[in-house]
This record gives structure tokens, sequence and C-alpha cells, in this order.
């Protein structure tokens, strides 16, 4: 599904997706539905020293699979604590799949929060883009050189009257692994003090001493 400007939205997946066995010696499971969302979160705990040795980070490849992880990794399967994120859009759907997993009850995004997923304001791709500012992400595209790409994007018609934040999403999903590749950029340019909260929220959970975050 898909917004006026194009921007697809991640729907329910048909087939679970290949997933790593449990590591020995995992303690918990954070579960996102992208890979650029498993960059950005590893990436943040190296930036907030949060330790995650012992924590399995699992993309679900499309939101639609996380409750069936859930169901594999947590209660009803390998009894780990499960954590996780989750998009704005997608907060009832997760609701009733994590529900459904054994995981607990959920109704809104603070019952969520509850149950450890932590929720952004629309993704975290968006949070990442409000923290850096459009100034910032503009010249982390000049020293990735991809600025001028950027440019011809802005120019194309779909796009040409289009909030700046919008533009920069479009492009960060337009180029192959793309999106990926800025998650790390991003998370590693943004002001510890501006790291955004879901981030925060969620690795506060995984840390064993929770002093130190």
């Amino acid at each position: 599904m898909r917004d006026r400007r194009g921007i697809t939205r991640s729907r329910v997946v048909a087939a679970l997706p290949q997933v790593p066995e449990l590591a020995p010696g995992t303690r918990a499971v954070v579960l996102v539905e992208g890979i650029s969302d498993s960059v950005a979160v590893e990436a943040a705990a190296r930036r907030l020293g949060v330790d995650l040795a012992g924590v399995q980070v699992v993309a679900a490849g499309g939101v639609g699979s996380i409750g069936a992880l859930a169901g594999r990794f947590g209660p009803k399967g390998a009894a780990l604590p499960l954590r996780g994120l989750c998009d704005a859009a997608e907060v009832p759907w997760l609701c009733k799949a994590l529900t459904k997993a054994g995981v607990g009850i959920a109704l809104d995004p603070g019952g969520l929060e509850a149950l450890g997923f932590a929720v952004c304001d629309r993704d975290l791709e968006d949070e990442l883009i409000r923290a850096l500012g459009v100034e910032r992400v503009e010249a982390l595209f000049a020293a990735e050189g991809d600025l001028a790409a950027f440019r011809t994007l802005q120019r194309q018609g779909p796009w040409r009257d289009a909030a700046v934040t919008d533009q920069i999403r479009r492009f960060l999903g337009a180029g192959a692994g793309r999106k990926i590749r800025y998650a790390g950029v991003f998370v590693q340019a943004v002001a510890l003090e501006r790291m955004p909260e879901p981030l925060r929220r969620l690795l506060a959970g995984l840390q064993p001493d929770p002093r130190v975050v």
C-alpha cells in the first residue's frame, strides 16, 4: 500500500523469513522489521555503550513476520525475553500479533512499550531524519557522494513539491542498499543527546546494568 507520495508501507508477508538459529547463551531477542532497523539498533548500541552480548537482533523481513517470530522465540517457543521496534501505523496489527503469540496483552502504544516494543512516531527512518535535521542529512549525502543524485530526485515531477523529509525518504528507498547503508551513517552522525527516544528506550531495556544509559 502506498501513500500519495508513493511511499510504501510494509505489509504482511506470506512466509516466515530465514533467520539464524539462536546462538548459545542468547539472553534476549530484538525483533525489528527490516535490515536497516537492525543496523540502526546495533550502531546505536555501540554509540551508547550498550552491551549486546547475548542479544540477537532479528530482521523479520516485514512486519507481518514479527508475530510468527515472537511465537518462535517468545513464551510459546524458546521462552526468551523479547524486545523490538514498531512503526506507528503498525501498532494495531502488532498488538494482536503479540497477544496471539503469548507475549502479553497490548491494546495501544503504551501497551506495546510495556511489553518492550518501542514505538516510533512514524518509523525509525523518520525519527533519524528529524533528529539530524535536513541540512545535516544533505551534508551526509554530500560526504557519501549522493547529493547530486538527491538533487535530481528533487527535480522530478512527483517529488518536486513534496516536503524535503519525504524527498529524503524516497531517495533512501530508491537505491539498492541505500536505506541499509544510511541507517548506520545516520546513527553514527546524530548527536548523542538527540539519539531517537525509541532507540534509547529499546536499548535501556537490554542493559544488564540500566545505570549505564
